[in-house]
C-alpha cells in the first residue's frame, strides 16, 4: 500500500467545510480504492484572536490543531501571513511549520513514501523545500489560479519554474493547464492531466416538481453558482437578463461583491427576477441544481470548475464562458453550450440557443456520469508508483 503525505493549505477544516473541499475529495476517492492511505497536514494562517468579530481571521483562530475527516487525520500547523508582504514570504512560513508538522508526524510513527502537495504556490514551492529536507519525493497539483494568474508577478514566477525542475512529478486538473506549464517552460513530460471527478450519488437528478415548488419557481430559471467574486462575473449574468425577458436568475453564494450586485440588480430594474440566496449547504446544492433550468458559469478564469459537472449530474445543462479546463468538461450538446465571447449578449444568445434544444435531463446526467473518480485515482496510483520505481 502506498503511504502519503498531502501538503496543502487547500484543504477542508471544521470553520470551512467546504474550502478545498475538491483536494478533499480527490484523497476520499483514492484512499478508499485501499491502495493508499495518507496523513494531511493542512496549514492555516496565524490569528491571535478567536472571537466572531474578526471574521474569517477569527475562524483561522478557532480551527483545531488537528481534526479527523472521513477516517483521515489532519494536522493545522500555522503559518504567518503578513498583509500585502505576505504573497512573497508565504513558501518560506509554510515550508518552515510544514517541515515541523510532518516531522511530529513521522515521530509519530507515520512514514510515508512520497508527498502530495496542492496548488503550485506557495505550497508547492513550499512542498519541494520540505521534501528536500527529508529525502522525500514529491508532486505538485496545479488547479487553476496557480499557473494562469500567479506567473504574471515575477518573483513567484521563478519559484514555481525552480519548484517544477525539482518536483518529481506534477498533475494538472484539464489539458488546458498543463499547455500553459510547458509554455512557462515546464517539462511536460513531467505532466499528467488528470481531471477532477463528481459524487454521482451526492449530486443525482432528484423530484424536480417538488424542488421548483420548494423555490417558487415558475419561470424559465436560470442558476449561477459560487463565490461573490469578480472573477465569477455574476454580474455577467444579470445583465444577460436583459436580453431574456421571460427568465428568472437565482444566485448562490456569498462574497464581497453581493452589495454591488445587487445595485446593478436595482438599477437595470431586474428586483423582480434576480433571488440572491446567499451561501448554502453543499447537501442542498443538489435540489438547487434540480430545480433550474440552465446552470450559467461566466468565470474569466477556471482550471476545472467542478459546479459544471455537478449540475449535469442533477440532470441540468449548462451555459459557460470558454477558458482554460472548461471546453474539457462541455464537450457535448447534451452538456450545454459555451459563450462565443465573455459578454451578456453572447451569454444570452447560448442560453436562448440551449433553452430552444434542451437535452433530454437523463442524457445530460449519462453525460456526468463519464466523469467519475475511477479513473483519476488509477492515475494517480500509476504516477505515484512509477516515481518511487525510479527512486529505488
Amino acid at each position: 500500500m502506498l503511504r502519503l503525505l498531502t501538503f496543502t493549505t487547500l484543504y477542508p477544516n471544521s470553520e470551512a467545510p467546504y474550502h478545498g473541499v475538491f483536494v478533499e475529495n480527490r484523497l476520499r476517492n483514492l484512499v478508499a480504492t485501499g491502495e493508499a492511505e495518507s496523513r494531511v497536514v493542512a496549514p492555516v494562517p496565524y490569528f491571535p484572536f478567536k472571537g466572531r468579530f474578526f471574521g474569517a481571521y477569527g475562524g483561522y483562530a478557532r480551527v483545531a490543531t488537528q481534526e479527523h475527516r472521513h477516517g483521515i487525520t489532519i494536522a493545522h500547523p500555522r503559518y504567518t501571513v503578513i498583509p500585502k508582504v505576505g504573497m512573497s514570504l508565504a513558501p518560506g512560513s509554510l515550508a518552515r511549520v510544514g517541515l515541523r508538522a510532518i516531522r511530529e508526524v513521522m515521530a509519530a510513527g507515520y512514514d510515508f513514501d512520497l508527498i502530495d502537495a496542492h496548488y503550485f504556490y506557495p505550497d508547492g514551492v513550499a512542498a519541494v523545500a520540505i521534501a528536500e529536507a527529508l529525502g522525500k519525493p514529491v508532486t505538485i497539483t496545479a488547479r487553476g489560479t496557480d499557473i494562469n494568474l500567479i506567473p504574471q508577478y515575477p518573483r513567484p514566477r521563478a519559484m514555481i519554474l525552480e519548484a517544477a525542475r525539482k518536483a518529481d512529478g506534477m498533475i494538472t486538473v484539464c489539458q488546458a493547464l498543463k499547455d500553459e506549464m510547458v509554455q512557462l517552460g515546464i517539462d511536460g513530460d513531467k505532466i499528467v492531466p488528470l481531471r477532477n471527478g463528481v459524487d454521482l450519488d451526492l449530486f443525482r437528478p432528484g423530484d424536480r416538481p417538488a424542488a421548483r415548488a420548494k423555490y417558487g419557481l415558475t419561470r424559465t430559471t436560470l442558476l449561477s453558482v459560487g463565490h461573490l467574486i469578480p472573477r465569477k462575473a455574476h454580474d455577467l449574468v444579470i445583465e444577460a437578463l436583459t436580453h431574456l425577458p421571460d427568465a428568472g436568475l437565482l444566485i448562490a453564494g456569498d462574497g464581497p461583491e453581493e452589495r454591488n450586485l445587487k445595485a446593478l440588480t436595482a438599477r437595470l430594474g431586474l428586483e423582480s427576477r434576480v433571488r440572491f440566496l446567499g451561501r448554502l449547504e453543499h447537501a442542498d446544492l443538489p435540489e438547487l441544481y434540480g430545480a433550474a433550468d440552465v446552470m450559467v458559469l461566466a468565470s474569466s478564469r477556471e482550471g476545472w470548475a467542478n459546479v459544471l459537472l455537478e449540475s449535469m449530474a442533477c440532470g441540468t445543462p449548462v451555459v459557460a464562458s470558454d477558458v482554460w479546463g472548461t471546453p474539457e468538461v462541455v464537450a457535448a450538446p447534451e452538456a450545454g453550450r459555451l459563450m462565443k465571447s465573455r459578454t451578456p449578449e453572447a451569454l444570452a444568445a447560448a442560453a436562448r440557443d440551449l433553452l430552444a434544444n434542451l437535452p433530454d435531463r437523463p442524457a445530460t446526467r449519462s453525460y456526468a456520469e463519464g466523469f467519475g473518480w475511477e479513473q483519476t485515482s488509477r492515475g494517480q496510483l500509476a504516477l505515484f508508483r512509477r516515481i518511487l520505481s525510479r527512486a529505488q
